[in-house]
């Protein structure tokens, strides 16, 4: 098995893409349910959630408020999984409950 780092990212800034409460709690269902059965699995090899600030340093050392100075997008956590290949990790990777709202998950293999 190979390890595949597995980024989520959407637009947590602009109001009209937040979810109300009762959304966002059965957001967290979905999520917690999603990380039991890699859990249950035995793929997950570290998982990680990130604060929604954060510091941008850029290549003229100037050091920039929030991730999103020239993006819309922000991580909003990583986890690192256990996969046979990239077809496997895609696979796991679409049932991340990030995509139901409007998110996305890149993947990266460990060398």
């Amino acid at each position: 098995m190979d390890e595949f780092l597995l980024v989520f990212r959407r637009d947590f800034q602009n109001r009209e893409n937040l979810p109300s409460p009762e959304q966002l709690q059965e957001h967290f269902q979905k999520w917690h349910a999603w990380y039991d059965k890699l859990a249950a699995e035995d793929r997950i090899v570290l998982r990680r959630r990130w604060d929604g600030e954060g510091l941008v340093v850029n290549a003229q050392s100037t050091v920039l408020n929030g991730p999103y100075a020239e993006i819309k997008e922000s991580i909003g956590g990583a986890v690192v999984i256990r996969a046979a290949g990239y077809d496997e990790a895609v696979e796991l990777a679409k049932a991340a409950p990030i995509l139901e709202i409007g998110g996305n998950v890149e993947i990266r293999k460990a060398l």
